[in-house]
């Protein structure tokens, strides 16, 4: 299955100033050398999913340089291709007025890959996710959209978009962030939040975007999903129910994040920090990359270089690139 997937990472980040001043807020270190959309980047590339373009706004230049020396080699060594795309200097205001508006605006892209599925992933959380659990649940039940959702005290949702869903996942009402939020079908204590993850099948989303365009609609939390539950398949898949391999027992299971504001981004930094942390950042079976990686990467080609050029090739061996013992001869 050829899937697309656009991150987005051009909000401000005001409530994080002043460490925005000069940073997107994706960019923004996190812990040992990593930064925040070093984790959404991870859960892609780890899921296979390698055609990647990062939508980029707000003090965009440290992203840029971050995506083309961190990320573009390993995404290289996975036969796909990361790009930072910058809003179009053609359009009316010249910026992204909001995240539905962003992904308007590169829709022939899409168009060009003939994607069966488009991702549109948030940049801006802290977890791990196998998305192809995801996408599954998804082809399972011939859903044309589905929104990640996790579950969060009630008491705490209204900061969030809130999904109602029956039992299946069937998305019944989607509110961005109600002072009365629906609580899941199973305990009033708890309600479906969504993560801003979302797959689309691309006809379905040419069409919404399309129809949102005309209406001046531009975020897909306030505008798209409310209008769409009721002439879309539209599923929320639990995310309490994605299981990624190496999570230790002493770590919290479906750990999600919003880091967008300083006490969040330091209380889930403190949580990664210690023995037995709540998120643990090293998982060798779904490792999170980031700057050191690549300088790694970019070693073990020089050494690589240096012992082809002192090592005659012996007459059996194959041209092409060298193939890892657990990579898969044919691309999923």
């Amino acid at each position: 299955m050829k899937i697309v997937a656009l991150v987005l990472a051009g909000g401000e980040g005001t409530r994080l100033y002043p460490l925005t001043a000069e940073h997107a807020k994706p960019a923004l270190p996190f812990a040992n050398g990593y930064r925040i959309i070093d984790f959404v980047l991870s859960n892609l590339v780890n899921s296979r999913i390698s055609t990647i373009y990062v939508l980029a706004q707000h003090k965009p230049e440290s992203l840029i340089r971050h995506i083309a020396e961190a990320w573009a080699p390993w995404v290289a060594e996975a036969e796909g291709g990361i790009k930072v795309l910058l809003p179009r200097s053609n359009t009316l205001s010249g910026q992204f007025k909001g995240t539905a508006d962003a992904v308007y605006q590169y829709v022939e892209l899409i168009q060009a890959h003939r994607p069966d599925l488009v991702a549109v992933f948030s940049a801006d959380h802290i977890y791990r996710m196998d998305v192809r659990q995801m996408v599954s649940f998804h082809v399972e039940r011939a859903a044309e959209v589905t929104v990640s959702a996790v579950s969060v005290p009630i008491e705490r949702a209204s900061a969030f978009g809130i999904i109602s869903c029956s039992a299946d996942g069937g998305v019944r009402e989607f509110r961005e962030k109600p002072p009365h939020p629906f609580p899941v079908p199973d305990n009033p204590q708890r309600a479906y939040a969504s993560m801003g993850n979302y797959l689309f099948d691309p006809d379905v989303l040419e069409r919404v975007l399309e129809e949102g365009r005309s209406r001046g609609d531009t975020d897909f939390g306030r505008d798209i999903l409310p209008r769409i539950v009721e002439r879309a398949r539209v599923y929320a898949y639990d995310f309490g129910k994605n299981l990624v391999p190496g999570v230790q027992d002493f770590e919290e299971r479906a750990y999600w994040r919003d880091v967008g504001t300083l006490t969040a981004l330091a209380a889930a930094q403190q949580d990664a920090m210690g023995h037995e942390p709540r998120f643990n950042l090293w998982n060798r079976r779904w490792p999170i990359r980031g700057d050191y990686d690549a300088r790694l990467l970019a070693k073990i080609r020089e050494w690589r270089h240096e012992d082809a050029a002192l090592t005659p090739a012996a007459a059996w061996q194959s041209g092409g690139r060298e193939r890892r013992i657990d990579e898969p001869a044919h691309p999923s």
